[in-house]
């Protein structure tokens, strides 16, 4: 037996994990969908530069943007118009090439009167000077016969138009301009030919003396190209921005863009990319999951819920965020951290919130400031949902959204040069429209789809909470001493909850339901009984504890009809857990002559479960206090917090609060919010003087059973009155 029960155990644990990585998958898949697949591609046209219009494209809308194409065109023609900046005149060039020419004439003159090389050699080594490289082998030969005062004439006059030439201002640029300038530098004196060899020999001496200052040109370029605006381009809707036949160019691709009509290119690098930025995503919120949340990851509607939430907000990003400028700003991500905090808890809304503003990085190619928007608005979202038991708990965290993104656009907005006033005004207002429709959206899906999941969501409690909801209405009318009961209960119970943070809301709505059944066959409950007659009186044991035990049933049976959240339903069953009728058992045990095996027990006892949450623990624990106290009618404030020590004692005695999360802490603090209501509800009263012949009424002492209401179906109604 115990190796069948570990046996289906494993299955089980194997079935639970086999769901949790297959959603994992599926989660992936969706994600990388999303990113991959583009949307709304009906009216979409696949073209590239160069490529031949197949037919008229007109804008679907009005539409302006500032064309980076266009504006980069302007920019590039004003850098081209920017002339080169030069260096001023350098007098040190000019000297050292005049002195440059009179040594290489030096030298010309010692190769002239060296008759013993021969001419050949002489020739060579006028041809390896490289200032000599522009004359001919015609221009060497006549250098090296010319007579010498020819020659003479010629040095002079080389050495003199040299000086000339590099007295101007002379560039790079120019170079080619000066040299041919030369010959109208020679003295008319000489001849042609001589002429000629003159200029010649001077072009090997020119050279630029006003440098290229390329640090001063490339910052007068970078200062055109930034003093040229952005170029918008409009269209109105209807208009022809591209006509059939026409040549694609690089301004049409980018108009196609910006009206969501251009259709991109498959990149398999892009795919595989953004497939295993979804596998990662995947991968790292199911590890937070199996690491942090694993009570979440054994919950598969939970879980499959939360998928869906989060695939749908990438979805709604994927249509509002990507080639966009204000529209982003407006994107609600901040709703779905609320939906998830109300829902599975801040951890889970929190990470998911982070996964959600990588997606966006995604989209927006890296864009940090929108990254950092969704982030902390969604932060601070979850941070500051604390009071969801009001419709203004969600107003607050909207208000605190919208702050928080305006204080995140001028963090990255008010360091940079030439602030857009407008644009700015455009943003905070998209800002605070952010937070308002986040909330709102919050409430809207919890309302509308709290039924469908079976989610306990606020606006469902309100409802539920409200005294002219039919069940409660029918409660009221056919069992108002139950009524009055499960008021008081709710009451002790609600303040415990919020004296340890759990939700008090849900358990002043439990409480409100918890004993519905009883108005099935509501004079059989003492609390109803207003003539003092206890059909209980009648009965056998077995037979009455089988009539209250059934009031649990009965309950659930309503509570379905009704379509209670499953949440509330669990107050009926738990508040009891598996507690036995133990007055009515002692008194079969007592007609059994105290012999146990002669009594069936299942009678007896609840069916349970125990329970299972807080919320339904708190519960049990009032609604025993308060009956023990009605019951006991103490007279002192002891009185009552022994009463109440006594309750809770017994409760974990049985075992009955063994798989709830309450701490020991939570405990006492419970103790002490019971006792302090209870004390306040059944305050000693002033004794009044009666009349001689009656004697005071004794105290009664406190009781000893566990569930001392039990005792009460059997008491005449006048005898429990309460002070």
């Amino acid at each position: 037996m115990m190796m069948g029960i570990g046996s289906t155990s494993k299955n089980r644990k194997v079935r639970r994990n086999w769901r949790f990585w297959a959603m994992g998958v599926l989660f992936a898949v969706g994600v990388a969908a999303i990113l991959i697949v583009p949307l709304f591609t009906a009216d979409e046209i696949s073209l590239q530069v160069g490529d031949v219009a197949p037919r008229d494209v007109k804008a679907p809308r009005n539409i302006s943007y500032i064309s980076e194409i266009d504006t980069e065109q302007a920019r590039d023609e004003a850098e081209r118009r920017v002339a080169v900046v030069y260096r001023p005149v350098d007098p040190g060039v000019s000297r050292q090439q005049v002195a440059k020419a009179r040594q290489t004439i030096d030298f010309i003159s010692a190769v002239r009167a060296d008759t013993i090389t021969p001419i050949v050699q002489r020739r060579a080594m006028l041809q390896s000077v490289p200032e000599l490289s522009t004359l001919t082998p015609a221009q060497i030969d006549n250098v090296l016969t010319l007579s010498d005062p020819v020659w003479n004439l010629i040095a002079d006059e080389t050495v003199a138009v040299a000086d000339l030439a590099m007295r101007e201002t002379i560039r790079d640029v120019d170079l080619a301009e000066t040299k041919t300038r030369l010959p109208v530098l020679v003295s008319v004196a000489l001849s042609e030919e001589q002429a000629a060899l003159v200029s010649a020999l001077a072009q090997g001496f020119i050279a630029p003396n006003s440098i290229r200052d390329d640090e001063a040109t490339a910052q007068r370029r970078a200062e055109a190209r930034n003093a040229v605006e952005p170029k918008p381009v409009s269209y109105i809707a209807g208009q022809v921005v591209m006509r059939e036949g026409a040549i694609v160019t690089p301004a049409m691709i980018e108009t196609l863009q910006h009206m969501g009509l251009a259709t991109p290119r498959v990149d398999w690098t892009d795919v595989a990319g953004l497939a295993l930025f979804a596998l990662l995503l995947a991968s790292i919120m199911g590890l937070y999951l199996w690491r942090f949340e694993p009570e979440l990851s054994r919950q598969p509607i939970s879980l499959f819920l939360a998928a869906v939430l989060l695939l749908a907000f990438i979805l709604a990003a994927k249509i509002m965020v990507p080639g966009r400028t204000v529209l982003p700003y407006v994107y609600p991500a901040a709703a779905l951290a609320m939906l998830l905090t109300v829902l599975a808890g801040p951890g889970l809304a929190l990470a998911s919130s982070a996964a959600l503003a990588a997606v966006i990085g995604v989209m927006t190619e890296g864009s940090l400031e929108l990254v950092v928007y969704i982030a902390a608005g969604s932060a601070v979202a979850t941070l500051t949902l604390t009071g969801v038991d009001r419709l203004n708990g969600f107003f607050w965290p909207g208000v605190y959204v919208g702050l928080a993104n305006i204080v995140t656009i001028l963090a990255f907005r008010l360091p940079g040069d030439g602030l857009d006033s407008v644009g700015l005004l455009m943003l905070t207002a998209a800002a605070l429209a952010n937070g308002i429709l986040s909330a709102s959206i919050t409430l809207g899906v919890l309302f509308l789809f709290g039924n469908a999941f079976d989610l306990t969501t606020t606006v469902q409690l309100l409802e539920l909470a409200r005294p002219t909801h039919p069940l409660l209405n029918e409660l009221m009318r056919k069992a108002p001493g139950t009524y009055h009961h499960t008021l008081m209960v709710a009451n002790l119970a609600e303040q415990a909850a919020a004296s340890i943070g759990a939700n008090a809301l849900l358990t002043r709505v439990g409480a409100m339901y918890h004993d519905v059944g009883k108005m099935v066959r509501p004079y059989m409950f003492v609390e109803n009984q207003m003539d003092g007659s206890n059909v209980h009186n009648q009965l056998d044991p077995q037979t009455s504890a089988e009539i209250i035990v059934t009031h649990v049933r009965d309950g659930l049976e309503l509570a379905r009809k009704y379509r209670l959240p499953s949440r509330v339903r669990a107050f009926i069953p738990e508040h009891h857990g598996t507690m036995r009728v133990i007055f009515l058992y002692n008194k079969a045990l007592e007609r059994a002559g105290g012999d146990a095996t002669k009594i069936d027990e299942v009678p007896f006892r609840y069916p349970g479960p125990k329970p299972r949450s807080k919320e339904t623990a708190l519960l049990m624990l009032a609604d025993g206090a308060e009956a023990a106290t009605r019951a006991a009618r103490p007279t002192s404030p002891e009185q009552v917090a022994d009463i109440v020590k006594k309750v809770i004692g017994e409760r974990i005695a049985q075992g009955q609060l063994d798989e709830c999360p309450l701490t020991l802490n939570d405990l006492r603090l419970v103790r002490d919010s019971l006792t302090a209501t209870l004390q306040g509800v059944f305050h000693p009263r002033l004794q009044y003087p009666e009349p001689a012949r009656r004697s005071d009424a004794s105290v009664a002492p406190t009781p000893t059973e566990p569930d001392v209401r039990e005792r009460l179906e059997s008491t005449p109604a006048q005898q429990i009155r309460p002070n």
